[in-house]
């Protein structure tokens, strides 16, 4: 804190300091000067006022004359009136504390003393007010002149072609001054610097000629008679362009800083350069090639480039014409030093300075494809690295490998020819008359199946298994199951024989059967290509077979019976043409009896398969579960029992039969299915009829209120005990006016006593109960609006026989009834009425609280102005 304060303290000490440049300040005539004034450490206001006064010589007590002030426009004397109004003479603020005072073109009557004073603006008159500069004004001496033979000509170059731009630059001026020279290039755009010998000896590059001047391509050479020669040694297409020379005469003030007092600059050439004309081209353009001969090609380029070059050429090879460079592949390539690439079958040399000449070995199929050359001029530079001028690439040649083809024939033979289904098949696919078969040649086969068709439909061929080059044997989808389970086996017993065996030959083998050689050659990277396909004549397996035939008979042991009693029918099947077969057999019951002739859409019932297994299948009576039986009597008869049966299962019974063949591995076959004539269930009762309807004393309520719906049973005809009589009763409603949408269930409470509640998402509840021996009443607790709707009730009667047996009747579906659901209105919007009311009222209070807050504390403000004093200094005489 005591450092601080004593800082404090010779800052006030110091008080107020104007300051502009240490003089004298040399400039050139008919140049802008600027001379800076600013001020510091003063009291007042931020924004300070400037006055600037000259004087010739104030040693000699001339007197200092008003040029211009910042803040009074009467301050400028007569004699500068016209230069400050012309705007020649101004001052230029560069913020609140300084100012420049700027003069356009100065003169060498300008010379003299500039004094800067600033108005007071401090509670104490403490500190300098004012500072003076002197200023020198010298005539200009600076001469500028570009090439004697070349200034503003045109330069016409090859790309790689030197080129040197001179321009002098002296001057005469009598104080000790020191010149920049820069050189600068300018194409569509802007200039830009290349090179330059700065005012401190200093060689500086531009930007983008860095590298080029590290490596001695661009140099500025200082010459004798004042010339300054730009040299490039290496013309490139992005210097074409404008070339002007730019000098600036620099000065060291008082103050030790440099200081730029004029420039001047000369437009010397336009340089044109033109690029290095290189074509490049193949003799030939389509090749065709034996395999393992050798291909030769050679490569010419032309180009108007004269002098020193040399030239690099390689070789490319691509799969596509019209592939990226990338993904070429380099065969051999000569650089500039005529140094080649080393490879065992691909050689390249030089027939003279513009053609080579490429020798490809040993030929493969794989080496087919597109051929070009790619060709590089280079030229040397100054400091003895090579520059690349040119390159180009050549049109691809086609090259066509044609492959040395063995000769040979291909025979299929059946060795096994099946006689019946489930026997053996062998064909054997034989190589003969082979000729120019290398030892680089490999053989593989191709196995396909011909399914026969009509001569007007198209045959279609699928592929059984096929080998690849390498002995692999991939098998087709048709073979891949039975050939993992060893019934389809393809095997090469002999070099020039393959074999295909079926060990269980099926219907579905029945067809024709051919195969496919394939000869494959080996290649240079040991890879194998394909060169040659024979196919064989067909051989069909075919053997003489009647149609299976199978019979099924249903037979109703008991012409007539009564509910409650045992229904038992039998199936006897027959069958022809069939191997040792069995017979698997499903019962079906079919309920609709106004379609007697349609089975589909039947219930499965219980079924017993080949190797006698019985299974219940659609069967889901639980008080039955035990009542259907089916039994094997003999091997093609079958006995099928129902006992305790309900006038429920009235309906037509069916027997289907599969007959089963042994198939190959112990496997059974699926021979042929048939059908059985109905066996009709058809009870003939007089017992009563059962109906049910829906009534409610009050089917229209509000929400939250109770809603009773009682479902009465009614009987017709003959009457029973109480207790001989049971019901299922079911609930359902439909969320609709129309019925127009599927039914929701609600509960249901079964003859035993047992009720069922459907899960439900709102906060309504549903009961039922039995409130006498034909009422059922079902009870909405809780309405809410979802539970409107159509709701019925569907009851499933029991009747006990005389026998005790519970038989179940016909079920019966009252008609609907529609339960409104309203809404009480007044107390809807009793609660958020009063809710709203309280809320506005809260609002209206808290907005009157906050406003009387900010109007008495966080909006009073004194508002203080600051006086401002503009006074000048009286000068000391007055004082």
């Amino acid at each position: 804190m005591q450092l601080v304060g004593a800082l404090a303290f010779k800052a006030s000490a110091l008080g107020r300091i104007v300051k502009v440049p240490a003089g004298p300040l040399v400039r050139v005539e008919d140049t802008e000067v600027a001379i800076p004034c600013n001020v510091t450490q003063y009291d007042g206001p931020s924004e300070q006022n400037f006055d600037w006064e000259f004087s010739t010589n104030p040693a000699q007590d001339s007197k200092f004359v008003d040029i211009i002030s910042t803040w009074d426009p009467s301050f400028t004397s007569q004699e500068y009136q016209d230069r400050v109004t012309r705007g020649d003479i101004k001052l230029r603020r560069n913020s609140n504390s300084a100012v420049e005072l700027v003069i356009g073109n100065i003169r060498p009557a300008d010379q003299g003393v500039y004094r800067c004073t600033t108005p007071s603006t401090d509670s104490v008159f403490h500190g300098n007010y004012n500072a003076a500069v002197e200023v020198k004004v010298i005539t200009d001496g600076l001469t500028v002149t570009g090439s004697k033979t070349r200034s503003m000509s045109t330069w016409n170059l090859s790309e790689g072609d030197s080129f040197q731009l001179r321009c002098s630059a002296s001057t005469n001026s009598s104080e000790h001054t020191h010149l920049h020279v820069s050189w600068e290039f300018r194409n569509a755009l802007a200039w830009q610097e290349i090179l330059s010998l700065t005012h401190e000896g200093k060689f500086q590059p531009g930007p983008e000629y860095n590298e080029r001047y590290i490596s001695g391509d661009v140099r500025l050479d200082a010459m004798a008679n004042d010339i300054y020669r730009l040299s490039v040694s290496q013309a490139l297409p992005s210097d074409e362009g404008a070339y002007r020379c730019r000098v600036s005469e620099w000065v060291k003030d008082a103050d030790g800083s440099w200081q730029k007092i004029q420039e001047k600059s000369v437009d010397v050439a336009k340089v044109v350069v033109q690029p290095t004309a290189l074509g490049v081209f193949i003799t030939r353009s389509n090749v065709s090639v034996t395999e393992r001969d050798s291909l030769y090609l050679t490569c010419n380029f032309t180009t108007d480039r004269s002098g020193i070059f040399q030239a690099e050429v390689t070789w490319y090879y691509s799969e596509s014409p019209d592939g990226p460079m990338a993904d070429a592949q380099m065969l051999l390539s000569a650089d500039r030093d005529s140094v080649i690439s080393d490879s065992t079958l691909i050689s390249l040399s030089q027939v003279d300075r513009s053609s080579y000449h490429l020798l490809v070995r040993d030929m493969g199929i794989e080496d087919s494809g597109y051929y070009f050359c790619q060709a590089a001029l280079w030229v040397p530079q100054y400091n003895g690295s090579w520059y690349k001028v040119a390159e180009r690439t050549s049109l691809p040649v086609t090259v066509e490998v044609t492959a040395l083809e063995p000769s040979y024939h291909v025979f299929l033979n059946a060795s096994k020819m099946p006689k019946f289904s489930e026997d053996p098949t062998e064909l054997e696919c034989r190589i003969t008359e082979a000729r120019n078969a290398e030892a680089n040649i490999r053989y593989t086969v191709s196995w396909y199946y011909r399914l026969p068709l009509r001569s007007d439909e198209v045959v279609k061929d699928e592929l059984l298994a096929t080998m690849d080059a390498d002995w692999t044997l991939v098998v087709g989808e048709r073979s891949k199951q039975r050939a993992q389970n060893g019934e389809i086996i393809f095997s090469k017993p002999a070099v020039d024989t393959f074999r295909l065996r079926i060990q269980w030959t099926s219907e579905a083998d029945r067809g024709e059967y051919y195969c496919i050689i394939s000869s494959w050659s080996r290649q240079r990277n040991n890879s194998w290509v394909k060169i040659k396909d024979v196919a064989s004549m067909s051989v069909s397996i075919l053997w003489s077979t009647q149609d299976y035939a199978l019979t099924v008979e249903a037979v109703k042991l008991k012409p007539f019976f009564m509910a409650g009693h045992t229904f038992e029918m039998t199936c006897k099947v027959s069958s022809r043409n069939i191997k040792s077969p069995r017979y698997s057999v499903l019962i079906t019951a079919e309920k609709n009896l106004n379609d007697q002739s349609n089975p589909n859409g039947t219930t499965r019932i219980i079924s017993l398969n080949q190797d006698s297994v019985v299974r219940r299948e659609d069967w889901t009576d639980q008080d039955r579960v035990d009542g259907v039986v089916l039994e094997k009597v003999q091997e093609n008869e079958f006995r099928y029992r129902m006992y305790q049966t309900q006038i429920s299962d009235a309906g037509l019974y069916r027997c289907v039969v599969t007959a089963w063949s042994p198939g190959g591995g112990g496997m059974w076959r699926e021979a042929v299915n048939g059908l059985s004539n109905p066996i009709q269930i058809d009870f003939q009762t007089s017992g009563p009829v059962f109906n049910a309807s829906v009534h409610s004393d009050n089917p229209t309520v509000y929400r939250d209120e109770l809603v009773n719906l009682l479902c009465i049973i009614t009987i017709e005809g003959t009457a029973f005990d109480p207790d001989d009589m049971s019901f299922d009763v079911s609930w359902f409603a439909v969320r609709s006016y129309a019925m127009d949408r599927p039914p929701v269930f609600l509960a249901s409470l079964d003859r035993k006593g047992i009720t069922t509640q459907a899960r439900r998402n709102g906060s309504s509840d549903v009961s039922l109960a039995r409130i006498a021996p034909l009422e059922f009443q079902l009870r909405v607790h809780g309405c809410e609006d979802q539970d409107f709707g159509n709701h019925y009730c569907v009851v499933t009667p029991w009747v006990r026989s005389a026998a005790g047996i519970w038989q179940q009747e016909t079920e019966v579906k009252s008609k609907p009834i529609f339960v409104t659901v309203k809404m009480d209105v007044l107390n809807a919007f009793k609660f958020p009425l009063l809710i709203g009311i309280g809320l506005a009222t809260l609002i209206g209070l808290l907005s009157c609280l906050i406003g009387y807050c900010s109007s008495r504390w966080c909006c009073k403000k004194e508002v203080q102005e600051t006086r401002r004093e503009r006074r000048r200094l009286m000068s000391m005489e007055m004082d």
